[in-house]
């Protein structure tokens, strides 16, 4: 395989070079094999060529329907090639890293048209795999429709995961994508997560995720992972190396954030502490296996006691927020005492286990597993001590209550660990910035030298969108949101999305839905009930069918007639969820600061979800009354509106 899919000259600037070759991509050889020339793509590959040539960051601001992604699939590729270092594409989430990859997506499209043999490969999120204990758990079940379930999967696993003989080949195994039939509630139960103790499992040298490591740490070319993941990396890149560990993703040469105003939000959950009391109990317990003065096991009692004790006052003392799976906490002195006192508790701990190692009656790595979980704790509650510097929520599952914790800003941490860095940063989107700059994602970034471009869509917007935003006449908005919906929804018969500002708001529709016998015959897909790219799969080939998300607003590529309906439930304003309430105290403007940019970037998103291809046309409805009720809100989302586009009271 040739090194460079163009003649090079080692005389001659490589970036110069590379410009030169996907000029003549862009004008001759894609048009040679269908494809027409776009002068937006033209123009966004002229201004790559900067960021790459100055190792720089850049905001990639292209409108649909420009070619974006081959613009910087071709620079990333080159550019990885000549440092011998793979570049990273990091998209907001598992269901955009499966668009890029699908047999018919950009990838496999600049290998068959240009001839070249591309090395790309899916770096994924630990929680996208089955955990081996957990499975062995769940397959155990009492509920027996479940237990079922479990066994047939934990049948299916590779002879090798209960076998120590050597690896030959790598063999991929345990990818939620491989369980579609599965719902959200069921993966949990099986899936991994941030609770796991990999360190110390037997099973971890076979477990799908490592073997998968394993496989895209030696990609030549491209890791494609999630922003989630990336940022996984950049957090635990120290931690990792200090317990002897490889990072989990290798020296890169080069970062596109696909979707780049979403990495902020990865970069906050990336940063958090989670802590759960029945986990610290189970890895403090540890140390009272073996043979321990009695000072350092009436510490591990203590301490103990008063976790249990503060798990208590969070779950009385925490209430739900609307639309958000976030409890807030109130910050009473009972609560803020009872932190401290576990704080000094386990400083204790730590004094007795250095005596205690001393004399070597501890088990060397237990040991280092235990600190190193200690010393997280610690972390996490000293965060407490300013409570105006600290975002902090507890979430509940079947598991029990989780208290997160995070810092409140991010800024610091990635301007030094990721923006610091001498090499070339892409942010590519259709949505970058607001009212025409993009400090409003630079400033949440941290990042204050940048180089940034904007282009239009090619498409015909005034010709291929109508757009239609009720004025509902009775007090019982959702009622008349749901008759609206069915007649949209029978209008196209189908062939629609509908997206969610949250959760809660598409389980009112789904039960409300099943009341109408207009829509009896309809079939609906729902995020949450089936893995996600077989969902997306499921909608577009069932053309007459109805996908209902709330995590789509970026990203879905379904052009034709399947997707011609897109109904925005209600403007997506942020939560009053403690992070965004956070946001909201930092500044002097919260809603021109925070809410209005936030809503005006999902709902270009959203709408971005309709036309795909110059032969798509359709209807945008919102169904959110604020366009009726506020002049302000109205005249902000008229501007972001495209070209020609004006929306109507009726159709």
């Amino acid at each position: 395989m040739e090194r460079y899919p163009f003649k090079h000259n080692p005389s001659e600037s490589f970036i110069k070079q590379v410009s030169d070759f996907v000029a003549d991509v862009f004008y001759d050889i894609l048009p040679e094999a269908g494809f027409e020339v776009r002068d937006e793509q033209i123009y966004m590959a002229f201004q790559l060529e900067r960021a790459y040539a100055d190792k720089s960051t850049i905001f990639a601001e292209a409108g649909v329907g420009t070619g974006k992604t081959l613009v910087y699939l071709l620079y990333a590729i080159c550019y990885a090639r000549y440092t011998g270092k793979p570049a990273i594409i990091a998209c907001a989430d598992e269901s955009l890293i499966e668009q890029l990859v699908k047999p018919e997506g950009d990838i496999a499209k600049l290998a068959q048209h240009l001839n070249m043999t591309i090395d790309a490969r899916l770096g994924k999120s630990p929680d996208q795999y089955v955990c081996l204990n957990k499975l062995d758990e769940a397959r155990f079940s009492d509920d027996e429709a479940e237990e079922d379930i479990y066994r047939e999967i934990y049948s299916e696993l590779p002879a090798f995961v209960g076998s120590y003989e050597a690896l030959q080949t790598f063999y991929p195994y345990g990818d939620r994508k491989n369980y579609p039939h599965l719902n959200d509630e069921l993966w949990r139960k099986i899936g991994w997560d941030a609770f796991q103790d990999c360190l110390i499992c037997e099973k971890r040298h076979r477990c799908g995720q490592t073997l998968s490591r394993e496989h895209y740490r030696r990609s030549a070319d491209l890791i494609i992972c999630s922003h989630d993941f990336y940022m996984e990396h950049v957090w635990t890149y120290e931690g990792r190396k200090r317990e002897g560990q490889l990072p989990l993703l290798p020296d890169h040469s080069s970062v596109v954030f696909d979707e780049g105003h979403l990495l902020e939000t990865a970069a906050q959950k990336a940063l958090t502490y989670k802590l759960k009391h029945n986990v610290f109990e189970e890895i403090v317990v540890r140390l009272l296996e073996g043979e321990v003065r009695e000072e350092l096991a009436v510490a591990i009692d203590e301490a103990i006691a008063h976790s249990e004790h503060l798990f208590g006052l969070l779950r009385s003392g925490s209430k739900t927020v609307t639309g958000s799976d976030r409890k807030e906490i109130a910050y009473t002195p009972e609560l803020l005492g009872e932190v401290k006192r576990l704080r000094t508790l386990i400083s204790n701990i730590e004094e007795e286990i250095a005596l205690e190692a001393g004399m070597f009656t501890l088990d060397d790595y237990q040991l280092r597993i235990v600190e190193e979980h200690l010393e997280m704790i610690g972390l996490a509650l000293r965060l407490f001590d300013k409570v105006e510097d600290l975002i902090s929520w507890v979430s509940e599952d079947q598991d029990g209550l989780t208290l997160v914790v995070m810092p409140r800003m991010v800024k610091e941490v990635l301007e030094e660990r990721v923006f610091a860095q001498r090499m070339p940063i892409v942010f590519s989107s259709a949505t970058l910035s607001v009212d025409g700059a993009f400090n409003y994602v630079a400033d949440s970034l941290g990042i204050s030298q940048y180089e940034s471009f904007s282009v239009d869509s090619p498409y015909e917007y005034e010709e291929q969108m109508k757009m239609y935003a009720p004025k509902f006449d009775s007090e019982d908005h959702l009622t008349e949101k749901m008759n609206h919906a069915v007649q949209l929804l029978q209008r196209t018969n189908g062939r629609a999305l509908l997206l969610f500002p949250s959760r809660e708001e598409m389980h009112v529709f789904k039960t409300r839905i099943s009341q109408y016998d207009a829509c009896a015959h309809m079939k609906f897909f729902f995020e949450g009930d089936q893995e996600i790219s077989h969902l997306i799969s499921a909608f577009q080939n069932d053309e007459e069918s109805i996908l209902c998300a709330v995590t789509l607003w970026e990203g879905l590529d379904i052009p034709g007639p399947s997707l011609s309906n897109v109904i925005i439930w209600s403007l997506p304003f942020p939560p009053n969820d403690p992070v965004f309430m956070a946001k909201r105290k930092a500044v002097e403007q919260p809603f021109e600061q925070v809410d209005m940019p936030y809503m005006l970037l999902r709902l270009r998103q959203g709408m971005g979800r309709l036309i795909r291809t110059r032969e798509d046309q359709g209807i945008i409805t919102i169904l959110g009354q604020e366009l009726h009720k506020d002049e302000h809100v109205r005249s902000h989302v008229i501007e972001v509106l495209p070209n020609g586009v004006k929306w109507e009271e009726s159709l």
